[in-house]
């Protein structure tokens, strides 16, 4: 039943998809990564690729590598790569390149927790992206599970932002530190996307859209 409603919820992603559609594939970007690995099935932000490439929809993914740890890079490019999706791998700081030169025509991202009045957590750098988005004026949608919302949260601001550890930034991955032994290092895991930036949350149980405050009492107790 779950796996019904989280197919069915794809629905909204397809009539978008359909109406922006073009000769040639459907640009999409996506940060970090909320595929079958990280979420089992079709996975939430990357359900609406893999479900409509198996009906037959032609998508072109642009996948942030999201730093520091890589989840698109070594995730959700893995995933999009062997479902036989078009999939390319951009550095974070690209995603205004390829939305500038018109190559995208929607964001899907995941998320962790989101607030009452629709502000979300989600992997660093997803903030950024709908800011982009919005500037560009591309739809942004957030995708996942309707435990992830959270209606005693009042707003962004009351979710606890983890810092993990900073030799993350210094030197995971590299066969040399990238940084000056003892540098100064932020590493917040994860961001808050002002609800005005998201333009629907998609969950099993439905899609909703702003403003939250109205659009998500349906999860009050």
């Amino acid at each position: 039943m779950q796996s019904h409603r989280r197919l069915r919820a794809c629905e909204e992603i397809k009539r978008v998809c359909e109406e922006i559609g073009h000769a040639g594939p459907i640009g999409i970007l996506t940060h970090c990564n909320a595929g079958p690995l990280a979420t089992s099935e079709y996975g939430t932000a990357l359900g609406p690729v893999l479900l409509g490439s198996e009906q037959g929809v032609e998508f072109k993914v642009f996948a942030d590598e999201t730093r520091p740890l890589l989840q698109g890079a070594r995730l959700t490019t893995y995933e999009l790569q062997k479902a036989g999706v078009d999939v390319t791998l951009i550095c974070d700081n690209m995603a205004s390149t390829v939305m500038k030169q018109g190559l995208v025509q929607a964001v899907f991202v995941g998320c962790d927790r989101v607030a009452a009045n629709g502000d979300t957590a989600n992997k660093i750098g997803t903030s950024a992206a709908a800011i982009l988005a919005k500037h560009y004026g591309i739809p942004f949608y957030v995708l996942g599970p309707s435990s992830s919302i959270d209606m005693d949260c009042a707003t962004g601001e009351d979710i606890p932002i983890e810092e993990r550890d900073p030799e993350e930034i210094r030197s995971k991955f590299y066969e040399k530190p990238v940084a000056p032994e003892g540098v100064r290092c932020f590493n917040p895991s994860f961001d808050v996307t002002d609800a005005e930036l998201i333009t629907a949350i998609i969950t099993e149980k439905g899609v909703f859209r702003y403003p939250y405050s109205d659009s998500l009492t349906v999860f009050s107790k």
